[in-house]
């Protein structure tokens, strides 16, 4: 029978749902027909048991320094034990080795902490957990860390957010191998979204991390979310916070990591999606809302922000009745 060698690296403290979110999808495709058949195989160090994250033990099916291939498929897990694994040398080195050898590699949240240390990011944009984005972009500098998409594609390498985001990836490549319609019925299957778009936000502002220590930057965000569709240009905020453009400019990198614009900008989207999911309202009314000129202009904003137009967006997301 032809089938994808599918392996999956796992090392101590992985984390178990991103293990079972590609090893159950893939599955699940072979279910309904996918060809050729994915042969998936869980691989770690030494080929001995792991304890996940979740403290359940996982039994390896492959030693990972005895792999050979070609592989259809390398993905590496995320999980608590990422530092150590990204610092190990026999599983970095043998990632590195086995990425020469696949059509294509893959990470599950942390999990890219090993790609990034095998060299496979380098020059690359990449995603993790948004938790760990900052940290991860100052370890490996030479790769551009996105925190915000859910997975991001850079040629042969992709990358995915925290834990159930591995779904979304691994509807992605079963779409890439089998198209759009084994896609949608193997996340019917899953009781799963019908494949959330890749470079839609991992967070909604409104389940953000916790609001900025800093008590005027953090004044200023909670005016921006309340005030989308008042007058939030720089200047008007740093006037309303009494500091200078340029001294509220700073205190946004430092504390936020983006401008005051592009915060602004983000927000506004952010407000826009919430209206979009939750009420019937016109799209130009929606635009109104958030401080947005026009329709267009908020289709611009929701496209760069999310990689769909806002009214695809509201026929996925919509949870408002007419």
């Amino acid at each position: 029978m032809e089938y994808r060698r599918v392996v999956v690296v796992a090392y101590e403290a992985a984390e178990l749902l991103d293990i079972a979110c590609v090893s159950s999808t893939l599955e699940n495709a072979n279910w309904h027909g996918a060809s050729p058949y994915y042969q998936v195989r869980l691989a770690t160090p030494g080929g001995h048991p792991v304890t996940t994250a979740g403290a359940l033990v996982l039994q390896a099916q492959l030693t990972l320094e005895r792999i050979t291939g070609p592989l259809d498929t390398l993905i590496v897990s995320g999980g608590t034990g990422h530092v150590d694994a990204a610092a190990n040398p026999l599983v970095v080195g043998h990632v590195r080795r086995l990425a020469r050898e696949s059509r294509r590699v893959a990470s599950v949240c942390t999990g890219a902490y090993v790609l990034a240390a095998a060299g496979l990011l380098d020059g690359r944009r990449a995603t993790t957990h948004w938790r760990e984005a900052a940290d991860m972009a100052a370890r490996y500098p030479r790769v551009t860390v996105d925190p915000a998409p859910i997975f991001v594609r850079d040629g042969e390498v992709a990358t995915s957010a925290g834990v159930t985001a591995a779904l979304d990836l691994t509807l992605a490549l079963v779409e890439e191998d089998n198209g759009a319609e084994l896609a949608r019925t193997v996340a019917r299957g899953m009781v799963t979204y019908l494949q959330r778009p890749g470079n839609q936000a991992q967070m909604s502002m409104f389940v953000s991390p916790p609001a900025p220590a800093d008590g005027l930057v953090r004044r200023i965000v909670e005016h921006i979310s309340a005030n989308l569709a008042a007058d939030l240009t720089a200047a008007t905020l740093a006037a309303a916070a009494g500091v200078s453009e340029r001294h509220l400019t700073r205190l946004f990198l430092r504390h936020l990591g983006q401008t005051p614009g592009r915060f602004v900008r983000r927000a506004r989207t952010e407000g826009a999606a919430q209206l979009l999911a939750s009420t019937l309202l016109p799209m130009s009314a929606i635009a109104a809302r958030c401080g947005f000129g026009t329709a267009e202009t908020l289709r611009q904003a929701f496209v760069d922000r999310y990689g769909i137009p806002p009214s695809r967006y509201r026929l996925t997301q919509s949870s408002a009745t007419g």
